[in-house]
């Protein structure tokens, strides 16, 4: 289990050109567009007769996946990407169990 602080000090490339705090969360991909040339010669292929005319993929192996944060800096407001490792489970800024027994 990954668990990542929600605010992290590190290099912003952008205006700044040093380390700076950094809000961290995790990075989400956007809604497909209909309109993107991909999916525009997809719908095109797909009409009429003929059935499916590309494979989909059903041989799914892999039980994780990679982490990718997204940080913004706190003065300029520059993002960036930085990809995390593979990981089942993750979590930003969960506060740490204490070790030893509870009573």
């Amino acid at each position: 289990m990954v668990n990542v602080p929600k605010e992290r000090k590190t290099y912003c490339a952008g205006k700044c050109k040093k380390h700076a705090l950094h809000k961290v969360t995790q990075y989400k991909a956007g809604k497909a567009s209909n309109f993107a040339q991909g999916k525009r010669r997809y719908d095109s292929k797909q009409m009429g007769f003929g059935g499916q005319t590309k494979p989909i993929f059903h041989k799914k192996a892999k039980t994780t996946r990679k982490v990718v944060l997204r940080l913004e800096c706190k003065k300029c407001k520059t993002k960036k990407h930085l990809c995390l490792k593979r990981t089942k489970h993750f979590e930003l800024g969960a506060k740490a169990a204490a070790s030893g027994h509870q009573y």
